[in-house]
């Protein structure tokens, strides 16, 4: 595939951020000939963190998301119907509203849509809502702008703390539900979880961990109540389902290429593999959707739902794309924040598979304090609770893995210097 090719088709599949930025790259690289971008939803890219905060509180309207883009007037925009069939042998992507697309060149970047509540119809209730587009947070934030007598949060991820915390801020009850033994268990481990959860206890949210919602109770079609496993019931208006995010891959099916929930396969330079495991020279993925080994991590195959990766990746494919020779394997340090009240979290490297964890600035009880993760001697993660300006250094330590413990520095060093602990992962 040369670069600058007039007569070969490119087509991105998603208009999120990781298939924008990408659509953008492989112009900038060169690469002229036709370009058509097909999203599911009918909007151009918009950026998604607002939603599930300053969206929620009023402060901008879903509609002053859209992200600033660089395309020209020469890409074409199929909008508002989603990838139902991909058919590799005749270099064809089929869509929901019957159309079928031919492509020399091809970038998957669908993404991931919110996890929806076991029980369909419980999940359709009026009163219940996922968080994941524009037009979920559109309709939470008319809910919860009508002033409820009651939230009740399911799910103590990400998500699930943001949303809790702007219940907080608009000075709504809020009750948090999650089956770990507190928020974030699962990604930053139950010590630094503990300490967040805290943070939240001490705005008023009210957590409920080590419990779980067995089902949710209706009365003429709206959402009144939810029963946890242990007989407990809330009475509340408005429930937010937030239990994660499932890889929009379905699509791929018979497509020959090795793909499944857990995201589609890519080799290091970012080629998606066949069931085979060879290469595709024509297919890339990038953003939430795509699976790479990850130089960082002993090439572990990673897929990443974090704003700066989908940056990131989405560049480098289109790059990949366009005919651009790749410097070495796609490898990018993972980094990720999260803005849950007026506590900003965040967060470089992966912490899964830590052994070791080690409080070296600040101090946990304060609710400022910066947490680094070891393995098998090494830091592999480092994790600031509004200490964003100790995070740099850390990342270096990273990104190269730095013995563990790391050393400390003088200032804002923990008074007792620096804590070890255990991670405490579920």
């Amino acid at each position: 595939m040369a670069s600058g090719s007039t007569t070969e088709r490119a087509i991105v599949v998603g208009a999120g951020l990781a298939a924008l930025r990408g659509a953008e790259a492989m112009r900038e690289a060169g690469f002229t000939g036709p370009l058509t971008i097909v999203g599911a939803e009918p909007y151009r890219p918009y950026d998604r963190p607002p939603l599930s905060k300053h969206v929620l509180t009023g402060e901008t309207g879903p509609d002053a998301t859209t992200l600033p883009s660089s395309l020209g007037g020469d890409v074409e925009w199929r909008l508002g119907s989603p990838a139902e069939r991909l058919d590799r042998g005749s270099r064809t992507l089929h869509l929901a509203d019957g159309g079928a697309l031919p492509y020399d060149r091809l970038l998957i970047a669908t993404g991931t849509r919110a996890r929806a509540w076991p029980n369909p119809h419980e999940g359709r209730l009026a009163g219940v809502f996922t968080l994941r587009g524009r037009d979920d947070a559109a309709a939470l934030r008319t809910a919860l702008a009508a002033g409820p007598r009651r939230v009740v949060v399911i799910g103590g991820g990400f998500i699930g703390c943001e949303v809790a915390s702007v219940c907080r801020q608009l000075g709504l009850p809020v009750i948090l539900v999650e089956p770990g033994p507190t928020p974030l268990a699962r990604v930053l481990g139950g010590t630094v979880g503990a300490f967040i959860g805290a943070i939240h206890e001490g705005r008023g949210v009210n957590l409920r961990c080590g419990s779980e919602v067995e089902w949710l109770e209706e009365a003429n079609g709206r959402f009144v109540r939810a029963h946890l496993t242990d007989g407990t019931r809330i009475d509340a208006d408005v429930a937010v389902i937030a239990l994660g995010a499932v890889r929009n891959t379905e699509w791929l099916d018979g497509s020959g290429l090795s793909a499944d929930p857990g995201g589609v396969d890519c080799d290091a330079a970012g080629y998606v593999l066949d069931a085979d495991g060879a290469a595709d020279p024509r297919i890339a993925a990038a953003g939430d959707v795509a699976r790479f080994p990850h130089p960082l991590y002993g090439g572990r195959r990673v897929a990443l739902e974090h704003w700066s990766q989908a940056v990131a990746q989405g560049i480098h494919a289109g790059r990949l794309l366009a005919g651009a020779k790749p410097e070495g394997p796609y490898g990018a340090l993972p980094t990720f924040w999260s803005a849950q009240g007026n506590v900003v979290v965040k967060s470089v490297g992966l912490t899964e598979g830590a052994d070791a964890l080690a409080i070296t600035h600040g101090e946990p009880g304060t609710g400022r304090f910066l947490a680094v993760y070891g393995r098998a001697g090494r830091c592999i993660a480092a994790v600031s609770v509004d200490s964003a300006r100790w995070l740099p250094a850390h990342a270096e330590r990273v990104a190269v893995g730095a013995p563990f413990p790391p050393e400390g520095t003088a200032a804002d060093r923990p008074a007792k210097g620096i804590t070890l602990l255990t991670p405490g992962f579920p």
